[in-house]
């Protein structure tokens, strides 16, 4: 489980692979110095509620993954994750998109 933690007050626990693609998506907004909302479902032992922040270049973020690896990234999911965070409600997790393997079948009538 990776931790990011906002302003070094609040910390949330994420699996290492959302991690890295919220980090994406986090970072393509606020370089371009744009403001949001991140909300997320909190840990069902810690009241299962929701926590809300507000996303801000000014803020400090840290981001501390618990594997040696880099996750691969789906660009799908980023997509995904991108189109909530430009919603007036924020960046949002949502499922992550299996991609589709196309299968290719080549007949030959000779």
């Amino acid at each position: 489980m990776g931790k990011l933690t906002y302003n070094s007050t609040l910390s949330a626990d994420f699996d290492d692979r959302v991690l890295a693609h919220i980090q994406v998506v986090i970072g393509a907004k606020l370089r371009r110095g744009e403001c949001f909302y991140f909300t997320w479902r909190d840990d069902p032992q810690g009241g299962d509620g929701r926590s809300t922040i507000w996303l801000h270049p000014a803020i400090p973020l840290t981001y501390k993954y618990f594997g040696g690896r880099s996750p691969s990234l789906n660009r799908e999911w980023i997509e995904a994750l991108m189109l909530t965070a430009n919603s007036s409600g924020g960046l949002q997790l949502v499922p992550e998109p299996h991609r589709a393997t196309a299968v290719v079948t080549v007949k030959d009538d000779s």
